[in-house]
């Protein structure tokens, strides 16, 4: 056999071998185009889960991180921050319209979480919004722009002047959760990464 009929060989079984990988089934731990449409009834009555991770804030001032331990219930959430920034140790809780913080100078309270930790800790995330956008979901009550992926999972979302954008995704309770995003507001950007997704699902 000449060398032009084995090059025409490996061609075409590099061609079949092509065909069969695209109509193989994704491997274990990956995303399909439609999970994301499947599993949005569920998504939206999501409402308990225990997560721990890490963010990062970067502003025109500076650049910092700290640890998070999120507990969220129906009608509680406790948002345990320490690291760097902040107080070291700082635990943000609302339940009924209340909400405090208390740090190692006492404990304080404000009518938003947002003014909250802007007052004592110099910096806010935005807490209203964020148990939405942590399932990929845009906030109730105000007007967002969202846009997906290839596979229909969200990419990109605009609402309440933030920029959050959907980098890796984890799988946890059968369901496909956001493990790293970024979120930008004029200069201030914050980095979110859940390094364990513990969500309450009733199945």
């Amino acid at each position: 056999m000449t060398l032009r009929p084995l090059r025409l060989m490996a061609l075409l079984s590099l061609i079949l071998l092509a065909g069969c990988a695209g109509r193989a089934p994704a491997p274990d731990g990956e995303r399909r185009a439609g999970e994301w449409q499947a599993q949005a009834e569920r998504l939206a009555e999501l409402d308990t889960w225990v997560l721990t991770g890490k963010a990062g804030l970067r502003t025109p001032q500076e650049s910092t991180s700290a640890n998070l331990d999120w507990s969220q219930h129906p009608h509680y959430y406790r948002l345990l921050i320490s690291g760097p920034f902040g107080s070291g140790r700082a635990t943000l809780e609302g339940r009924a319209g209340r909400f405090s913080l208390t740090t190692a100078e006492g404990r304080f309270a404000a009518q938003t979480p947002e003014a909250l930790m802007e007052q004592q800790l110099g910096w806010s995330l935005p807490v209203s919004d964020l148990a939405d956008w942590i399932r990929g979901l845009p906030a109730d009550g105000s007007d967002y722009r969202r846009e997906a992926d290839a596979k229909g999972f969200p990419r990109r979302l605009e609402q309440d002047g933030w920029e959050i954008v959907y980098r890796d995704w984890t799988q946890a309770a059968d369901l496909w959760l956001p493990s790293r995003l970024t979120m930008t507001y004029d200069d201030v950007k914050v980095t979110l990464v859940v390094t364990d997704w513990r969500p309450a699902v009733d199945n």
